[in-house]
């Protein structure tokens, strides 16, 4: 075997020296340089070359008294500035030895810039990486990357507009410029909101360490766009709750995260246990589209209720109401409506009785435009008219139901088997899909239906022939399901909006009007289907971010929509305005909150029906003629087919 030369150690040496970074080249390059001077130094001080008339040169009156130091600096200011040595005397062996040094000092000094040159490079180079620390605190954390971020980012920029200094950090493994550049061109105004991106993966300990996940006050995990999207999730919630390096208990994390499958909730809550709220995107839309499909306008309302634009829930704790009962703190507000009560025990409840006490470490549920807006009015005469207000329907006969679902994705059976709570015995669901395995997948998750039956049909719904055989004007309400298993976002949505097209040229042919339901995954898909006349749009994925940018910020949130959103607990529904007050008779919406009451509910908005195909309706109306949580005061004109909107409880009633 060869030995090892001391050239070849020292050659190794220097490479080892020279990859340490930009420091190490520098320090060298220094020692280099200090070495040259002082050797130059020394030889021009033993040469004896110096000129006799030099001290002016070296800042000397007598040659006598130059020193060590005094050639030390001669050399130092001819190696640093080339142009020095041109008001040197003209003595050969002197002018050899300043040449020598300004020659030395321009290869140094270049090699200097080099370096340095190099150095910020690598810097730039690493930043683009985004693995600098993040030194935020109190911020909310995004781990992961889908289109639904950006809808995320809007809602909490709007959520922290009256708070200075806040920010949204992103951990991704995408490339740290492209999303900046594409938050940038789909989030156009971060207010007081600082953005700020770092790549790396989400499961990995040392790169959560990069964002300073431990002193955020939010943490959002988002379901990757793969075909195993919740098992990164909990992987995910596994690195943050069980990292060594986790804040101490009896600190918690908030975190809200996105699970795509129902069978995973369980290992889910496992892995985060009480520091984990979930999100179950197919549980929520699922919902959503059952009880919409027979309250078309509804979902607008549970638009307004989760974004951060309008009005939205708050918790106040409100001294002043202490000791009052629920009904007095009810008509307390006129420009808030309160839907329930946090106990100081904890426990929420929505639509309490009306006697319930107010008492010491509770707080009020509002719904209100913010939450320094949840403020009693200390109106005494609210001019309540009783001659207006209409006793409670008489008890209608149950009428069985048609429904026609067309398309599929995963979320059909639960859709299904949600629709099986609302609706009468004896209904009937009739499935149209070109989907293979639709059929096999309903008889085995849609088997216990205790109200409707189900058939299907094997067609494609975008086929003109197959939608004309339907008979369409037979069926009550018409869900248009987004096909998911599409994986191009915009293709999908075009099949939606094909269908929908038929659907509206079905009904002019007809002269019949259906009660139509759509799911579109981009919001301005919804907008290109207006012309279609459908009654009302769900997009799944804006719900899905609003929901999770709301529980980020208020985790006690979660268990309110539990309520608003399942069939057990008090609901939301769209009641004709007949059976509250007289058609055409002006009242203020404190007389319509008051019939509400006789009838064991709350009322929080209404629905005007001349508006209900206008997206862009006047005054404080949201789309479909919608207006959630109005002035109590104003007077309003209900005419024929418009909708009181009410919090109650589910009586299998027909809307």
């Amino acid at each position: 075997m060869k030995d090892v030369t001391f050239r070849q150690r020292l050659r190794y040496s220097f490479d080892n020296l020279m990859s340490k970074g930009t420091i190490a080249p520098i320090m060298l390059l220094f020692t280099v340089s200090l070495v040259m001077v002082l050797l130059l130094s020394l030889v021009l001080l033993a040469s004896g070359v110096i000129p006799v008339d030099s001290g002016s040169v070296l800042g000397v009156k007598d040659n006598n008294n130059i020193g060590f130091l005094d050639v030390v600096w001669l050399v130092i200011l001819r190696a640093l500035d080339g142009g020095t040595i041109s008001q040197d005397p003209i003595v050969p062996g002197f002018l050899i030895f300043t040449f020598i040094t300004t020659v030395g000092g321009v290869m140094l000094l270049s090699v200097l810039i080099a370096i340095v040159n190099r150095g910020v490079a690598r810097k730039l180079v690493e930043l683009r990486k985004g693995k600098s620390f993040v030194v935020e605190e109190n911020h909310t954390v995004i781990l992961g990357w889908s289109f639904q971020i950006f809808q995320i980012i809007s809602e909490l920029v709007i959520a922290n507009e009256n708070q200075k200094g806040l920010s949204i950090v992103i951990l991704s493994e995408k490339d740290k410029v492209d999303m900046e550049d594409e938050i940038r061109s789909k989030v156009h105004d971060f207010r007081s909101t600082r953005i700020v991106c770092r790549r790396g993966n989400p499961i990995d300990l040392n790169d959560l360490e990069i964002i300073n996940v431990h002193k955020a006050r939010s943490i959002i995990i988002l379901a990757p766009e793969n075909t195993d999207p919740d098992s990164m999730v909990i992987k995910t919630i596994l690195a943050i709750t069980n990292n060594p390096n986790r804040v101490p208990y009896p600190h918690k994390y908030h975190i809200v995260a996105e699970i795509r499958d129902p069978r995973n909730v369980g290992i889910a809550k496992i892995a985060g246990k009480d520091e984990v709220q979930l999100v179950i995107f197919d549980h929520v839309i699922s919902r959503i589209t059952a009880q919409t499909c027979r309250q078309p306008g509804l979902s607008v309302v549970f638009t307004e209720l989760l974004d951060f634009e309008g009005d939205e829930i708050y918790f106040q704790e409100e001294r002043t109401m202490l000791g009052k009962t629920f009904i007095e703190v009810l008509f307390s507000y006129e420009t808030s409506t309160i839907i329930g009560i946090r106990h100081k025990d904890g426990k929420i409840e929505l639509k309490p009785k009306m006697d319930t006490i107010i008492e010491e470490g509770s707080k009020l549920i509002a719904i209100s435009e913010d939450d320094d807006t949840v403020v009693p009015s200390g109106l005494k005469e609210f001019n309540i008219d009783p001659g207006a207000i209409r006793k409670a329907p008489k008890y209608m006969p149950p009428k069985p139901e048609k429904t026609l679902v067309l398309g599929w994705n995963r979320r059909a059976p639960l859709i299904i088997n949600e629709l099986d709570l609302y609706v009468w015995h004896g209904s009937k669901i009739t499935v149209v899909s070109n989907h293979l395995d639709a059929e096999k997948e309903l008889s085995l998750k849609c088997s216990d239906l205790e109200h409707q039956t189900v058939s299907f049909w094997q067609g494609d719904t975008t086929n003109r022939r197959i939608l004309d055989d339907l008979n369409i004007e037979q069926y009550d309400h018409i869900i248009v399901l987004s096909q998911t298993e599409l994986d191009d976002v915009q293709s999908t949505d075009a099949k939606t909006l094909s269908t929908l097209l038929h659907l509206r040229d079905i009904a002019d042919l007809k002269g019949h009007a259906f009660s139509i339901v759509s799911e579109m995954l981009d919001d301005r898909n919804r907008q290109l289907a207006e012309i279609t006349h459908t009654d009302d749009f769900i997009v799944s994925v804006k719900l899905d971010s609003l929901m999770l940018s709301q529980i980020s910020e208020n985790r006690e949130l979660k268990t309110v929509f539990e309520f608003l959103f399942s069939a057990g607990g008090p609901a939301i529904y769209l009641n004709p305005a007949e059976h509250y007050v007289e058609p055409g008779r002006p009242v203020n919406f404190y007389t319509i909150m008051e019939s509400a009451r006789q009838q064991n509910q709350i009322a929080i908005g209404y629905k005007i029906a001349k508006h209900r195909n206008k997206t862009d309706s006047p005054e404080r109306l949201l789309a479909y003629g919608v207006n959630v949580n109005p002035k109590k005061s104003n007077q309003i004109f209900f005419a024929e087919g418009d909708k009181v909107i009410v919090l109650g409880d589910n009586e299998r009633m027909r809307i």
